[in-house]
């Protein structure tokens, strides 16, 4: 496996006739599933692909038997569920679809799919398609995998959703922005898997901005906003310590270390079995492209880091860095990069007197836990440059 592979996720890039994570999944997959062509069931959330943009398919993920556990990447996380069960469960949900363009919201399956993303919890529904599904793992490496795709010839929702009060404010009430909608749902304590929801099927937005978002596109996009939002709130706070964090989850190792400047951040991604590295960097003022090397991860281990230092009411650089074995052989989307720094940050810190120490500890670490040389990363760091730089210049002020 290389970094391509988690960042493909199984287009085709490498040019092979198969995907090899393709392959390993399917033959690690007991294909006994039994899907049917209509059913009454539950829908968790919603998918909208991206292919033909600005005509794309707008799916339904649903099927009999769902529970809470088919769509919780925080329960995931803290049950600490392997890849394997994972696709288990993902693969037995169904994306009932259908294409819309992404401005047109005349249109009642729409308007059911637009029901279904306005509650946390799962919604009773039937389903009619227009053939019986057949096993297949839909996968890309933004959103978590699901299970065959069928076009949808019917469905009906079959109980009232219920839907929170200040969820329904912000999806009435259409003269709000859709950054100020996020970050009020977000203060009142709903979590950005549910919010990806809300802004992939045009819930939230002033009214004639409002329109379809791909889902791997609104998952970007919503851990940027929120993220930037947070930036703007950290940059008042004291800087933090040197400190180190360290924690893993599904072969993703997160070695995070906060040094007490203005904000700063860098991601490297690193893969233990051949070295391949990616890295993208933003300075106290922020990115003005997009994070084209570490891409959707980048701005996922940014939430999670920005929302440690928030509940520490500190501000710092911070150095990311991801180690990726081979444990991690299935790409399942950002949610994983999200709650495995999650994780690094639970744990608890070191703290050190200096840079040179806490730089001296990193290297000691990851060389014995990875076999790997830091200082291959090291010399290519915008991030330790730039401290040393301005470690400089404060000697002669």
């Amino acid at each position: 496996m290389n970094l391509q592979c988690i960042h493909c996720a199984g287009k085709g890039l490498c040019g092979r006739p198969f995907c090899p994570l393709q392959k390993k999944i399917s033959s690690q997959k007991k294909i006994n599933k039994v899907f049917k062509k209509d059913f009454f069931g539950s829908a968790p959330n919603v998918f909208v692909g991206r292919v033909g943009y600005p005509k794309v398919n707008v799916g339904v993920l649903s099927n009999e038997d769902v529970r809470e556990e088919h769509d919780n990447p925080q329960m995931w996380s803290s049950k600490n569920y392997q890849i394997p069960k994972l696709i288990d469960l993902r693969s037995s949900l169904v994306n009932s679809r259908f294409r819309m363009d992404i401005k047109d919201f005349d249109d009642k399956l729409l308007e059911m799919t637009k029901e279904v993303s306005q509650t946390p919890e799962k919604v009773d529904v039937e389903i009619n398609l227009n053939k019986k599904p057949r096993f297949r793992l839909s996968y890309n490496q933004q959103a978590a995998p699901f299970g065959p795709s069928v076009r949808l010839k019917k469905a009906e929702i079959t109980e009232n959703p219920k839907i929170p009060r200040q969820v329904d404010k912000v999806v009435s009430e259409d003269d709000w922005k859709a950054v100020d909608a996020m970050d009020y749902l977000y203060k009142k304590g709903y979590g950005e898997h549910f919010l990806t929801k809300l802004i992939s099927v045009g819930n939230i937005g002033v009214k004639e901005n409002r329109k379809l978002v791909p889902t791997r596109w609104s998952i970007t996009a919503t851990d940027d906003i929120l993220g930037k939002k947070l930036i703007s709130e950290i940059k008042d706070y004291q800087k933090y310590d040197y400190t180190a964090n360290f924690g893993s989850y599904l072969g993703n190792h997160y070695l995070i270390l906060f040094f007490p400047e203005i904000w700063s951040y860098e991601l490297f991604e690193t893969l233990t079995e051949n070295g391949e590295s990616a890295t993208d960097f933003e300075g106290y003022e922020g990115r003005k492209n997009y994070a084209s090397n570490t891409v959707g991860g980048y701005y996922a281990a940014r939430l999670g880091i920005l929302e440690h230092l928030k509940n520490r009411k500190r501000q710092a650089s911070v150095l990311c860095l991801r180690f990726i074995t081979n444990d991690y052989w299935a790409p399942l989307g950002v949610w994983v990069v999200r709650q495995a720094t999650r994780k690094a940050l639970e744990s608890k810190p070191l703290e050190f007197s200096s840079m040179d120490l806490m730089i001296k500890y990193a290297k000691l670490f990851v060389k014995k836990k990875f076999d790997f040389d830091l200082d291959n990363l090291l010399r290519r760091s915008v991030l330790i440059k730039e401290i040393k730089e301005q470690k400089k210049l404060d000697q002669f002020i």
